[in-house]
């Protein structure tokens, strides 16, 4: 198996008879994913999403893509090919298409009609193209078809790219539910036609290659979401993902079943269920879903509430519930069902949310104490099952985080896949396609661009740190007045502490290193602000650690007599 290595460089020219592919995100991470396909001075780009921020990024909303290595190239782009609905795929499209609005977007119905709806909020008309399982279309240089597969969200599409450099088969998310909700299973026979074809290089799911056997179907989850609508003595509260088709429309089954009404909460929630119920991939029985306020004047026990929140997002629906901040107030002997998974790094504010919702009295479904959720992604079962059907001369894991990236090579190779065969990269890293075979030949940016508020990549890695120490070790301000002349201080100096513990005359002891600091730079003819300003703080900051053990902000301010 290939992987990256560190002193990549940038790649060479592509040659006209290769295919370049360079992952600009989705790969050692659940998220971002997006991937960029080169042939002939042209690029094809399949999903451009976004990843959700973790704890240690405060202030964040989202983080998409580094679009850099492409910026200079976006009049080549042909199209941008979505395989399905999910934020993690679609989200980062409207920060690129302001890059360019005039990209062509490829995708299914559903797919297509919730990024217009996003699209729309951001005030961009696109371009789309709209296919569907079997369809095939050529974009500039590349040559795709669409083949079904099953996911979480209906219209999940799987695409194989035809080039003159050979065939790649790109998943997506998917993954081989035999009793799917709709009906529509992933289409093994056009995986086999393809792979008769000869499949050069196959871009393969691993979100759970580590997960041995078979993804449950999602038609097993009716009896516990059943059990919870039989038992609920008052009202039931429903999270999941605001795209979550499948998983509403069991909930929406279970609630017209047992005599009550339903209402959804929030913003991306009332959104996207209405464009799946005007589309017909929602089936609602006649008076079902009632607007909030008309749910208000019902019993407690005829109620059903769906909202976002499922992963603690603070300024979702639910979470906003556990807080109390929410003119839905949970109350003792509400039932609160979740009815999503918890996405690697969410955990923490999940069980916040959870702990909360307890002690407000609601009795709270999820995953770990009851059946209410399956994984859309395919198991180690399934992976090697495709294997052993479209039989690939090459393979390339992705979506995953790098253990699921390492397991999903190596179920590839005991199908018989030959391990040098097997490249596993990583964001950026720059894989090329000639004569059959894949290697990788050099690395561009993929770093991480912070959407935070209005702002699109201001924030930086730095900044995040200085955010952290704020909210971790505080900030000191010390206002140091210095005569010009000397070089001395002229006072003592102030010192303002926010969010740093310490008795009245805990800086006491700073002064006298300030003075010796201050000395030695006279001494060396240093009398630039700045210079002191650094001086003072790298003087403070080793007093801090030594006296206290904390790395607080040091704001130094000099002031001249």
């Amino acid at each position: 198996m290939s992987h990256p290595h560190p002193d990549l460089g940038a790649p060479p020219k592509l040659d006209r008879k290769a295919l370049r592919i360079t992952p600009l995100g989705g790969l050692g991470e659940i998220g971002r994913n997006m991937t960029v396909f080169e042939h002939r001075n042209k690029l094809l780009i399949v999903d451009c999403g976004v990843l959700f921020p973790e704890e240690h990024q405060p202030g964040v909303d989202v983080i998409l893509p580094d679009f850099s290595s492409i910026h200079d190239r976006l009049a080549d782009v042909e199209a941008i090919v979505l395989t399905h609905g999910h934020e993690d795929h679609i989200g980062g499209v409207p920060y690129l298409l302001k890059e360019r609005p005039d990209i062509p977007l490829i995708g299914s119905r559903l797919t297509l009609a919730f990024v217009e709806a996003k699209l729309k909020e951001h005030r961009i008309k696109p371009k789309t193209i709209e296919v569907a399982e079997g369809h095939r279309r050529s974009l500039g240089p590349f040559d795709c078809e669409f083949v079904a597969v099953n996911h979480s969200i209906p219209d999940s599409l799987a695409v194989a790219i035809r080039t003159s450099a050979g065939l790649v088969l790109h998943t997506g998310d998917f993954k081989m539910d035999q009793f799917p909700l709709d009906g529509r299973i992933t289409d093994l026979r056009a995986f086999a036609r393809l792979g008769e074809e000869g499949v050069d290089l196959f871009l393969t799911d691993s979100t759970n290659a580590e997960v041995p056997g078979f993804t449950t179907s999602e038609s097993e989850l009716s009896p516990a979401i059943e059990a919870v609508f039989r038992t609920a003595p008052r009202r039931v509260i429903v999270s999941s993902f605001a795209s979550h088709v499948h998983r509403i429309q069991q909930v929406l089954d279970a609630a017209h079943t047992h005599g009550r009404k339903v209402a959804f909460v929030g913003r991306s929630m009332v959104r996207n269920m209405g464009i799946a119920r005007d589309l017909g991939y929602l089936k609602i029985p006649k008076g079902l879903v009632v607007d909030l306020k008309v749910l208000e004047k019902l019993p407690d026990e005829k109620v059903t509430l769906i909202c976002t929140g499922s992963q603690g997002e603070p300024m979702a629906a639910l979470s906003r519930m556990a807080n109390r901040d929410h003119m839905i107030r949970i109350g003792e002997g509400d039932t609160v069902l979740l009815a999503s998974s918890l996405i690697p790094g969410n955990e923490n504010a999940i069980y916040r949310v959870i702990n909360s919702l307890t002690r407000w009295g609601a009795n709270v479904v999820h995953k770990a104490n009851a059946k209410v959720h399956v994984s859309g992604h395919a198991s180690a079962g399934e992976l090697v099952y495709c294997y052993n059907v479209v039989r690939p001369r090459g393979v390339m894991p992705v979506h995953g985080e790098w253990r699921h990236l390492k397991a999903n090579g190596d179920l590839a190779v005991r199908t018989g896949v030959a391990r040098d065969r097997v490249v596993i990269a990583d964001d950026g890293v720059v894989v090329d396609l000639v004569d059959g075979r894949a290697s990788i030949t050099g690395k561009v940016r993929a770093g991480y661009v912070y959407v935070d508020g209005m702002t699109v990549g201001g924030a930086t890695d730095a900044s995040l740190k200085d955010r952290r120490t704020l909210a971790e070790e505080g900030v000191i301000t010390v206002v140091a007045i210095v005569d010009a002349d000397t070089g001395m201080l002229a006072e003592a100096p102030d010192f303002l502490a926010r969010g740093f513990v310490h008795d009245d005359d805990a800086f006491d002891s700073a002064a006298p290193l300030i003075e010796k600091a201050l000395a030695r730079a006279a001494e060396e003819s240093i009398g630039d602000a700045q210079q002191l300003e650094r001086l003072i703080s790298r003087t403070l900051s080793q007093w801090f650690f030594k006296k206290y053990r904390r790395n607080p902000m040091i704001i130094p301010v000099v002031i001249d007599a």
